[in-house]
């Protein structure tokens, strides 16, 4: 990954992180990294812990940012979800998993995407 795309990245999930942080989410995890892929945002608010994956394009020229998400990916997220949470028990009472998408400098969020 070459570092202009990396800045971008990071700059996807600062914009993300501080939507939720100005709706009242704790953010527990930033770049959650296991052996087996990275959650790019867990956050709590409430009983509620949401995993959010965060895509950053700065273009349409590959398509929206929230069809990178697939089935495969969203399979991983699950998994790793499920890893976070072992790790941190008593955590959550309900579940949801997120998709950021900053296209074009804008974000939107896909609460409950998958």
């Amino acid at each position: 990954m070459t570092v202009g795309r990396q800045r971008l990245g990071r700059w996807g999930e600062d914009k993300a992180a501080a939507w939720y942080a100005e709706r009242g989410w704790e953010i527990l995890d930033r770049n959650w990294r296991s052996g087996r892929g990275e959650i790019d945002l867990v956050l709590r608010r409430g009983g509620t812990v949401v995993f959010c994956e965060v895509k950053t394009r700065s273009g349409t020229a590959y398509g929206h940012a929230a069809e990178a998400v697939d089935r495969r990916k969203q399979q991983r997220v699950r998994a790793l979800a499920a890893q976070w949470l072992r790790q941190h028990q008593g955590y959550a009472e309900s579940l949801r998993f997120d998709v950021a998408c900053v296209q074009n400098g804008r974000l939107e969020v896909l609460e409950g995407a998958f």
